[in-house]
């Protein structure tokens, strides 16, 4: 057990390091723009899990069926790591471990609040294990809540009309009390920062009375435009439209105290072949040039966070987490530039990206106890960029 004045000298170190916190000073020189990849939590599958999720199936794929020497998927992609479960502690160990060797500060969690319908409970249960491993790896997060909740509960019978605002509130307040407080939950200007995504949920009205109910002032971001009571939008990939989309939040925000940009590397849904409904369109991957750019057009804006849509969307086909497609292509270009501009943390070549994945199937592998103290030593020696040592213990040495 770690002893409680060890605990506050990390959570200086945390914090020294410019890490979950966004200063605000127009005289000082540009800060850091904060990198954080859109998350979603939602995948169930064996052993961590007895079947396998909506996520992975969309009731039209069956995992277990491998052709060619790849399960059937709800995607036209397959993870490097394999189908996962999300609520598998090595696997969520080694995405973080992924971002942080590539320069990406965190991620924003798509969360869907705390009520028991369909797979919500699942979904906060590894949200919370997300959170515990990020705080393990000192990584940042910050919450996206899914403004559709709202209407999904009215539909269940879960909600009466009259309580949407007061309910939403709530949820701000649980995240207050129990996340917004953790030393790696990202803030601007001193606000905890909260995304919504959608337009279903909330009128702009309505959001505003949330947000003024609340007990503690948020950076509250809406999708696409800037709520009343927002501090700014955040952009989002409309595949129907293409990139133009992108240029014209560009312009909107100029107006904006801040704003979030997106970085995208592809858009290409299962939809149709699922037969969930229509496709929502296409964006090209054009052999990598769709993520240098709009990457290259985010920091030109000099935001506070840039947002990566996304780390594991694989039925939208919008994740840059490694896959056997592009393998770690979208984090070697992370990598680099990051470094170009002086702003990668970690001492990591693009070869130590591939370090947190040994570390993972060599945990996998693992069956006897004494194993786990080497292996936890390798997933700090990672986290704190010692790549190096850390190599040499996956390898024996």
């Amino acid at each position: 057990m770690v002893h409680a004045r060890a605990w506050l000298v990390l959570i200086a170190a945390f914090v020294l390091s410019g890490r979950g916190v966004a200063d605000d000073d127009p005289d000082a020189t540009p800060t850091r723009p904060v990198l954080l990849a859109h998350y979603m939590p939602w995948y169930v599958a064996p052993p961590v899990s007895d079947r396998w999720g909506w996520h992975w199936t969309m009731n039209a794929f069956d995992p277990e069926q491998v052709v060619d020497d790849r399960p059937q998927i709800a995607s036209h992609f397959q993870p490097l790591v394999g189908p996962y479960d999300s609520g598998g502690p090595h696997v969520l160990e080694c995405h973080l471990l992924l971002m942080k060797l590539a320069g990406i500060d965190g991620v924003i969690v798509d969360w869907y609040g705390l009520e028991d319908v369909h797979d919500y409970a699942v979904l906060h249960r590894n949200t919370r294990r997300l959170i515990e491993q990020a705080g393990r790896l000192r990584m940042q997060f910050a919450i996206c809540y899914e403004d559709r909740t709202v209407s999904a509960l009215l539909k269940a019978g879960r909600l009466d009309a009259a309580e949407r605002v007061a309910h939403v509130a709530s949820e701000i307040d649980w995240l207050a009390q129990h996340w917004f407080t953790l030393p790696g939950y990202v803030h601007l200007d001193d606000r905890p920062v909260l995304l919504s995504f959608g337009q279903t949920g909330l009128t702009d009205a309505e959001w505003a009375d949330c947000l003024e109910s609340v007990d503690r002032p948020v950076a509250y971001f809406s999708q696409h435009h800037r709520r009343t009571a927002a501090t700014g939008a955040f952009d989002w990939p409309v595949p129907a439209k293409g990139l133009d989309v992108h240029a014209a939040f560009r312009e909107r925000s100029r107006q904006w105290p801040h704003a979030i940009p997106v970085v995208v590397p592809r858009f290409r849904d299962i939809y149709a072949e699922a037969k969930v409904h229509a496709s929502w369109g296409r964006i090209d991957d054009a052999d990598g040039r769709t993520f240098r750019s709009s990457l290259e057009q985010a920091l030109e804006m000099k935001p506070r966070l840039i947002q990566i849509a996304t780390w594991n969307d694989w039925g939208e086909g919008t994740m840059i987490e490694p896959s056997r497609e592009f393998g770690y292509r979208d984090l070697e270009v992370v990598q680099k530039r990051r470094r170009e501009r002086g702003e990668l943390q970690a001492t990591a070549t693009t070869d130590d990206l591939r370090l947190p994945l040994e570390l993972l199937r060599q945990r996998q592998a693992a069956e006897h106890p004494e194993e786990t103290a080497r292996l936890d030593r390798i997933a700090e020696l990672l986290a704190a960029g010692r790549c190096r040592d850390a190599r040499r213990l996956l390898e024996g040495q």
